[in-house]
């Protein structure tokens, strides 16, 4: 067993007499804005769909692939990105990683068909997944106890603030300039962030010894369970989940190559993921509520779009102006959670940002085809403050308590969680409307008939109003407009059902606050381990 828990030694960290030098806060600088790229394509072209399966001639459930290749790539990486910093050091794995994501965005650009388009994305995301937990492992290594706080604030606006923007930048990008803008914007910013982090990031020395020691079989178990289970929650909706021998084929291999990985990880000397990472309490619920935040935050920006395209009918533009309150309150929130940091307990902080997100979510739910902008605008502002005092807490308290050798290991696995619970939760999200918008169409079905007094009243206004635009056929045109509001008001139903489960997933997630443990203001923990 003392082979099992052996530990690579911790990288030592060069700092200047002073604390973090000047070149090291260029370093650092250009990771925030390399991780704002990869976060930020996650998302980006989802507004923008339609646009390049036009350009690529694909139809409407290949070109899906746009966005399922970037996110299957980037989970896998996710939690190899530890072992990988640990054997290049940060500074080479960061430099390597956003040069090629920066060459793949190029070749997203230039690609002339759907598979080219594919494969790129998926280099794209394997790229861009291996830097982001690099970013969460540097503020627990490099920057003091004192600093910690104002750098998860930081990082915390970028990973929340990104997926929101992505697609209301992409509809902006793809309506005024083209699809292709989508990628091409990252290529002065890609090139600029991997010249800073080449020449300044010089914070740890690779390890070499550890590419001696590559568990060649433990990496191809992880690949395949993680393959394996984003695939089958980004195509199980559209396949209609077990009814698909292809997700029967998925789940099984799935089940197969995870009961594989978590046994050769914790059984080897030298694990390529160190899942006893996990025996620390504080960073186990971390990483639930990691896996909550991640499910609420993606189906939120999911749902609200097709809110308000569908049942609004709004363009990519008025939708953005809509969502857009969302960053806004996440940027002001920054400044109110920094300052409530250093004199609030972290538990309370996470607890009241839980609260204010549920309850966002739950007035959201209370929303009709006719609200307005400000209607929508209360929940957004309540949403968006609360971001950060939940993002930040949950940093924290999750690698805040961990040994510095642990922590680049521990970041990938907690940002792993937040990317699986944004995948199940669009998955789960996808299942339920479509099951919800059945059963709410058949009841409201049900009080549309004949015997009716006010569906044969509206039925009547409709035939008439369409009769004096002599349009012949007046009597169908009505019933086809009667059944869009009937399935239009379905969808609102659906709607709000799905904004009140979120807040209840919310609410209920305050149950876990006792099992937290207190993180004093040293970074070190009160309790939890």
């Amino acid at each position: 067993m003392a082979a099992v828990l052996e530990a690579a030694p911790a990288p030592e960290i060069r700092k200047s007499p002073g604390g973090v030098s000047s070149e090291q806060w260029l370093g650092f600088t250009g990771m925030v804005f390399g991780i704002f790229m990869a976060v930020l394509d996650i998302q980006i072209v989802a507004s923008s769909l339609e646009q390049i399966q036009a350009g690529l001639s694909a139809t409407r459930e290949e070109i899906t692939w746009v966005q399922t290749a970037y996110l299957v790539a980037e989970v896998v990486v996710i939690p190899l990105s530890g072992w990988l910093g640990r054997a290049l050091s940060t500074r080479y794995l960061f430099a390597l990683a956003c040069g090629g994501f920066t060459l793949m965005s190029l070749c997203c650009a230039l690609a002339w068909n759907l598979p080219s388009m594919v494969v790129f994305r998926a280099f794209q995301g394997l790229f861009g997944g291996a830097m982001i937990p690099s970013v969460f492992a540097m503020i627990y290594t490099l920057f003091p106890p004192r600093l910690q706080p104002v750098m998860g604030i930081v990082v915390g606006m970028v990973v929340t603030v990104a997926p929101t923007a992505g697609p209301v930048l992409g509809g902006y990008l793809t309506e005024v300039v083209s699809w292709k803008a989508l990628f091409l914007i990252n290529l002065l910013p890609g090139l600029l962030v991997t010249l800073s982090t080449w020449l300044f990031l010089k914070v740890d020395d690779p390890d070499w010894t550890l590419l001696n020691k590559i568990d060649f079989l433990g990496i191809l178990y992880i690949v395949i369970f993680l393959g394996s289970v984003q695939f089958v929650l980004e195509e199980g909706v559209k396949e209609e989940w077990f009814e698909s021998r292809e997700i029967v084929f998925f789940t099984v291999a799935a089940l197969a190559s995870g009961i594989a990985m978590f046994y050769r990880e914790l059984t080897i000397a030298h694990p390529i993921v160190d899942l006893w990472a996990f025996r620390n309490r504080n960073f186990a619920v971390g990483c639930i509520f990691s896996f909550i935040l991640g499910c609420g935050l993606y189906t939120i920006i999911y749902l609200m779009p097709v809110y308000l395209a569908s049942v609004k009918g709004l363009n990519s533009l008025q939708i953005g102006r809509y969502v857009m309150v969302t960053g806004l309150f996440q940027f002001i929130s920054a400044f109110a959670a920094g300052a409530l940091v250093k004199v609030l307990d972290s538990r309370l902080m996470l607890a009241l940002g839980l609260l204010l997100f549920g309850l966002g979510c739950w007035l959201n739910g209370n929303l009709t085809h006719e609200a307005g902008y400000w209607e929508f605008f209360w929940p957004q502002a309540l949403r968006g403050f609360a971001m950060m005092f939940c993002f930040l807490p949950i940093n924290t308290l999750a690698l805040g308590t961990l040994p510095q050798e642990e922590v680049k290991n521990a970041s990938g696995l907690y940002n792993l969680m937040r990317n699986l619970g944004g995948a199940i939760g669009l998955a789960v999200a996808n299942t339920l409307m479509i099951q919800l918008n059945k059963g709410n169409y058949a009841a409201l079905r049900e009080h549309v008939t004949a015997a009716s007094p006010e569906a044969r009243a509206l039925l009547g206004g409709l035939t008439q109003r369409l009769s004096g635009g002599a349009l012949p056929n007046a009597e169908l045109a009505a019933l086809k407009q009667l059944y869009g509001l009937a399935m239009r008001e379905a969808e609102v139903l659906t709607m709000n059902t799905m904004f009140h489960t979120l807040a209840l997933v919310f609410f209920i997630a305050l149950l876990l606050m006792p099992w937290v443990g207190k993180v004093s203001a040293d970074g070190g923990a009160a309790g939890g381990h």
